[in-house]
């Protein structure tokens, strides 16, 4: 059980009577002295805790603090320190005076390694005596005692020495019967920080081992623990709570040293500024961590020395009086104190600079420096400055309540003047910006006014102030103008050469001076016009071109320049309209173009083009030319619509190669122009998908011995065929000096029928082959004796063409044969058997057998009536072998 001994029973005093401190010979400001103790007993008044000198300063906790900085070297200092015990609102106890020494060090002392180096001296008191509660066996029947809560041990922080210092003692009541021993454990005993604690093992009495800092740790939290001597736990671990008491040891800090803030001028008392923020590292529920703000000074004091005041709690920083003004105090500077125990003059205490600007307002309007200003300007001049006008404002320059506006308010019904501000000066330029006639107006007389940009505050000023500006325009020579300044004309393109367009009028405005105009051209691209120097005539001095390229949209530009005596010039623009007149022919693209061997359902598609306008260009007309014959017999033309035409094969296969295919093309011009226009179409070989096949070049890929080879082989080949060329103009030389019939078994003519001839044979035919020369004279009939059975009698022979004397070519010979068949063709006496119209002599030798010679093999009851129907030349066939002969 944890038992608390009483203590004894006490009376208000100091721990000691007289303290004596050795310190460095120099203190600064606010540095720690000396602590002194005094014990109120718990008397539940309130201390209060002072001292004599007013060098130092002693907070609640009685720890003494330098006031200012001192010089303590080779003297001793001695002041009193009094503590009066009362009620928090009423007088208590008579004082309680002691004596403070302070003795400056001889020697430097090494100060100790922890936080601060502060003394602090307490009266001893006696140990109290913790005792574990009585262990109870879990079998048995006895009511266990509830155990008992052990309050927190509460020591003080920064405790002056010798350490080890007693704290309590921890026991059980089974120490009387068994020899214990006692341990702690937890943060600050064995687990870090470790050793602040320590315990003596068979006495039981805890120690603190080093000063402590409950701004590092609040509190610790141990457990007491009691064993035999064989390490059997006797008594159930006891909690043990330590709880470090705070002390005044930490002035308050503010976040910054400086603070700065704003604040407009005339703003009205209670005007929040800003807010300054300090804090304390003590305790922030005891009066050492609870801080409170005032303001110490304030510079300048004026016009009040209390201008601004400060929220004690939350150091919130307000106007507290009005007459602020820019104009006369631009800034104030506040010393800003926050001091803890509440703001007492025992607390510990910081002090910050707010500095607080004073923003402008507008409460001053601005002021023209003069009444009435005057300038000049030239007429026709335009963003030339007039006259500077001058401004003053006392509000904060380049702000909006400095920067001025300016406008002409009376005088200017034309708008020919515009004030702009000089953003670095303020200043106003009065500027010309719409050009001003002499002639019109010689003076001006404006009212110019000027206001701030940000409206005015308060009433004792008027918004604007206002000047008058005397403008005096000064005259020119101004140069001749043409009225409008732009003249149009509408003629045709085929206008002829010297047709006048118009007549250009200039007119001067210098009336009184009466000076001459005349007239030049500026700007004529083409060349197409010229003007007449004093009348201005214009006219033409070539054709003119809708489709040239100087005419944009139909419409030609050329300029001129009417000049005065004075050497002034004014420009004039002519826009001469050209109306369209059908004089280009149209033509047609692609000009060349690639079509597959095999007709394509796709062709070429073939665009005609026209240069005039739409309505003597298309819809066109498409036309194949008529010669040559073959240009529309292998190809044909599909109309798409009024500009497009397909163009594609007609044929089922043109050889690869390249051919031009002419067309005309009229367009729809009133009268119609034509124009025949050469597509060159290249045929090719096309592959799967329709597109021409390319051919790899095999050169390519042959080496250069392969090349010069294939040369020398074209050489030679080329040798061998003039060779033969000369050898065949010689053979066909020597042939012409011979007969043609009977001259060689190499006769042409034997090489003329080479086939069957229908009759007995060669040699069964008794043929006289010199009809097929028809000589001049008759030709001589055979006797009786030698006529064939199937001859046709002499005297009803046939009249046939007769050929001359030897040919010169043999290719005369085709042509008479060619002659006697047809009219062994048209004869209709024709006999149906060998006929020396129809065929040559074929030479002798031949190894073919005589006709006459062969027995029909064929089955007798096979019929051949149908050679009845074969016409006269098969009736003898008919005859032998259809069963008809002797009809």
């Amino acid at each position: 059980m944890f038992l608390l001994q009483p203590s004894r029973q006490c009376k208000p005093a100091f721990s000691q009577r007289l303290y004596k401190v050795e310190v460095p010979a120099e203190l600064r400001a606010n540095q720690r002295v000396a602590s002194v103790h005094f014990d109120d007993c718990k008397g539940g008044g309130e201390v209060i805790l002072g001292v004599s000198d007013p060098a130092f300063r002693i907070n609640t906790n009685g720890t003494i603090y330098a006031s200012r900085r001192l010089l303590l070297s080779r003297r001793t200092l001695k002041f009193l320190v009094y503590a009066r015990v009362g009620e928090r609102h009423g007088l208590g106890k008579p004082h309680t005076v002691i004596k403070l020494q302070v003795q400056a060090m001889k020697a430097k002392m090494k100060q100790p390694n922890r936080k601060r180096a502060l003394l602090t001296t307490g009266r001893r008191s006696e140990t109290a005596t913790l005792y574990f509660s009585q262990l109870r066996r879990s079998g048995s029947s006895r009511r266990q005692k509830r155990d008992w809560v052990i309050p927190p041990i509460s020591v003080p922080e920064n405790e002056q020495g010798p350490f080890p210092k007693s704290l309590v003692t921890v026991k059980s009541d089974n120490d009387k019967h068994n020899e214990l021993r006692y341990s702690v454990t937890g943060p600050g005993s064995d687990q870090p920080p470790v050793g602040v604690f320590k315990i003596d093992a068979i006495s039981g009495q805890m120690f603190v081992t080093r000063w402590l800092d409950r701004e590092q740790i609040a509190s610790y939290q141990l457990k007491g623990h009691a064993v035999d001597l064989n390490g059997k736990q006797v008594e159930n671990p006891v909690d043990l709570l330590i709880q470090v008491i705070d002390q005044n040891d930490n002035i308050p800090e503010f976040h910054s040293t400086v603070y700065n803030g704003s604040v407009p001028e005339t703003s009205s008392p209670g005007t929040p500024v800003m807010r300054v923020t300090a804090e304390d590292l003590d305790d922030p529920q005891q009066l050492n961590g609870m801080i409170r703000y005032k303001v110490l000074s304030q510079t300048p004091d004026f016009p009040y020395p209390t201008m601004f005041t400060i929220n004690n709690s939350s150091g919130l920083i307000s106007t507290i009086a009005s007459g602020l003004d820019r104009e006369k105090v631009p800034s104030y500077m506040l010393v800003i104190q926050a001091t803890d125990m509440e703001g007492s003059s025992f607390g510990l205490s910081n002090t910050a600079t707010a500095v607080i600007t004073i923003t402008d307002k507008n409460d001053n309007p601005p002021h023209f420096t003069m009444s009435t200003f005057y300038g000049t300007v030239r007429e026709n001049m335009v963003n030339q400055p007039v006259v500077n006008l001058t401004v003053t404002d006392l509000d904060e320059p380049h702000s909006p309540a400095w920067n001025v506006h300016y406008s002409v308010v009376r005088g200017d019904p034309g708008k020919h003047f515009a004030v702009f501000t000089d953003p670095a000066t303020n200043d106003g330029v009065l500027t010309v910006v719409k050009p001003v006639d002499y002639e019109l107006d010689r003076q001006f007389m404006l009212v110019v006014e000027a206001r701030n940009e940000e409206r005015l505050v308060g009433s004792r000023f008027t918004p604007s102030s206002s000047a008058t500006v005397s403008v005096m325009v000064r005259d020119v020579n101004e140069p001749p103008t043409f009225p409008g300044g732009m003249q149009r004309v509408r003629v045709p393109e085929n206008l002829p050469v010297g047709s006048r367009l118009l007549n250009l009028t200039a007119r001067d405005p210098d009336v009184d001076m009466r000076q001459a105009v005349r007239y030049s051209k500026l700007s004529d691209p083409a060349g197409w016009l010229t003007v007449d120097l004093v009348s201005g005539r214009v006219t033409t001095v070539a054709e003119l071109d809708r489709e040239s390229p100087f005419v944009s949209r139909n419409t030609y530009l050329a300029t001129f320049l009417a000049s005065d005596s004075s050497g002034g010039t004014g420009t004039g623009t002519l826009l001469l309209e050209l109306t369209d007149v059908n004089d280009n022919a149209p033509t047609v693209r692609p000009v060349e173009a690639e079509v597959c061997e095999r007709p394509d359902s796709r062709g070429i598609n073939i665009t005609a083009d026209d240069a005039d306008v739409e309505h003597n260009a298309g819809p066109f007309s498409f036309e194949l030319v008529s010669s040559p014959r073959d240009i529309r017999r292998n190809w044909t033309l599909d109309r798409v619509d009024g500009r497009r035409v397909h163009l594609r094969l007609r044929l089922d296969y043109l050889p690869v190669g390249r051919y031009e295919v002419p067309m005309l093309v009229t367009d729809s011009g009133n009268p119609a122009l034509a124009n025949v226009s050469t597509v060159l179409v290249k045929v090719c070989t096309c592959n799967e998908a329709g597109d021409c096949a390319l051919v790899e070049p095999f050169v390519a890929s042959l080496g250069t011995g392969a090349i010069i080879s294939i040369l020398i082989c074209i050489l030679l080949l080329l040798v061998l065929v003039l060779l033969f060329a000369v050898y065949s103009r010689r053979r066909d030389k020597d042939h012409a000096t011979k007969e043609l019939l009977f001259e060689s078994e190499e006769d042409v003519r034997d090489n003329i029928l080479r086939y069957d001839e229908e009759g007995g044979g060669e040699e069964d035919q008794d043929y006289d082959l010199s009809q097929l020369q028809c000589p001049d004279e008759s030709p001589s009939f055979k006797g009786p004796g030698l006529r064939r059975l199937d001859e046709r009698p002499a005297l009803t022979q046939p009249h046939y063409p007769c050929r001359g004397a030897p040919p010169g070519h043999p290719n005369d010979m085709v042509d008479f044969i060619g002659e006697s068949l047809k009219a062994a063709d048209n004869d209709p006496t024709a006999p149906p058997y060998d006929s020396l119209l129809m065929f040559d002599y074929e030479g002798s030798g031949s190894t073919a057998g005589s006709l006459s010679s062969l027995e029909a093999s064929s089955d007798g009851d096979q019929g051949y009536d149908y050679l009845h129907d074969w016409g006269p030349r098969f009736r003898r066939l008919a005859d032998m072998y259809g069963g008809r002969g002797d009809d």
